[in-house]
């Protein structure tokens, strides 16, 4: 039996935006364009969403809902980020990862060693990871396939988790309603509502060859869907290309010694990352790269990088005086590094961190 692990960040763009300013926490916000030039929201957050406000509706709209709503420009690369950050989590527990937006996934844990296997434990430590390094928090799904582990992260929304065992995996999907499975649009349950269908149990009884005939292949996946099958395997486009770890501070720091007091945590942290890499891969680590990330007071970030085939410790020094010269003042509010993966052919350990220096 599979263990498929959904994780479905909450209101992910509007999060980022409210970790990132304070003020914003507490009123209704969406992000999207402007009302005066027949902008749509793009998402919103969950004051908002108690108005009525929901992604996809028209800006102008929004603001008739909800008159004190705060409209934020999008800031995409700042999304694309930390949706990698993300992706970086994910990738220590398991390399089959199936992205399907910025703010959700799939992952197969079936033969991951972690957690002592659980997937549930799999799934409750990345939330907690997700809110402990990123200041953001998601919802799980954890099922034997895909499209109910995808239903289920949307149960106990926003930062809750939902299990399906597989001893309760029929009693899930037959009384799940037919527009909660993926693919059911409005379209499809308008036609599935002429035909008296509404839940899956009401498809379990109901003539195959009716079904097809009115929805064409569709029919056919709808049939699987209603009884709980979902063979489909995660379509894993790439290989992990960068491990990384980084600190968001408490406090801002505002000193070059200060930096280099979080640097042997980092390394260790990073050398961990790099071992279960190679546990759970079967490979060696092969670097091409490391970096520095300094984000600074205001939020803007700093990445300085250069190729390196050998990974230590003093050369992280190097790019962190680097990267530390671009503060120009500002305080720091996290330090990261990482290490780009590349042809190398040989494992690369860390010396001992900066002892004395």
């Amino acid at each position: 039996m599979r263990k498929i692990i959904h994780v479905d960040m909450d209101c992910f763009y509007a999060a980022v935006e409210m970790r990132d300013n304070p003020a914003l926490r507490n009123i209704p916000i969406a992000i999207g364009g402007s009302s005066q030039h027949r902008g749509v929201i793009s998402t919103c957050n969950y004051p908002a969403r108690k108005y009525g406000v929901r992604s996809a509706m028209a800006t102008a709209y929004a603001f008739k809902l909800c008159p004190n709503l705060t409209l934020v420009k999008g800031r995409m690369d700042a999304y694309v980020k930390e949706s990698q950050r993300i992706r970086e989590i994910f990738a220590d527990y398991t390399d089959l990862i199936e992205p399907l937006s910025l703010d959700e996934a799939y992952l197969d844990v079936t033969n991951s060693q972690y957690c002592g296997g659980s997937a549930t434990l799999i799934a409750e430590e990345i939330r907690s990871r997700i809110e402990a390094e990123l200041g953001l928090t998601a919802s799980a799904g954890v099922a034997p396939c895909k499209f109910v582990a995808k239903v289920a992260s949307d149960e106990n929304k926003p930062n809750g988790i939902c299990v399906i065992t597989p001893d309760k995996l029929d009693s899930f999907v037959s009384a799940m309603p037919l527009k909660k499975i993926p693919g059911v649009g409005k379209v499809t349950m308008q036609k599935l509502q002429r035909l008296g269908l509404a839940t899956c149990s009401d498809v379990r009884v109901y003539p195959f060859e009716r079904i097809q005939k009115e929805l064409g292949k569709f029919g056919a996946v709808l049939w699987e869907r209603a009884h709980g099958i979902d063979d489909r395997e995660l379509s894993v486009s790439r290989e992990r290309k960068s491990i990384g770890v980084e600190r968001t501070l408490s406090n801002d720091i505002h000193s070059l010694k200060d930096c280099r007091d979080f640097m042997p945590h980092l390394l260790q942290k990073l050398q961990e990352r790099m071992d279960a890499h190679e546990k759970r891969t079967g490979k060696p680590v092969r670097i091409r790269t490391q970096g520095v990330k300094l984000k600074f007071q205001d939020f803007q970030l700093t990445t300085v990088e250069h190729r390196c085939p050998s990974l230590n410790a003093h050369y992280f020094d190097t790019l962190l005086q680097e990267a530390y010269e671009r503060a120009k003042g500002r305080g720091i509010r996290l330090v990261g590094l990482h290490i780009g993966l590349g042809e190398a052919q040989t494992i690369h350990q860390l010396p001992l961190p900066l002892e004395g220096e």
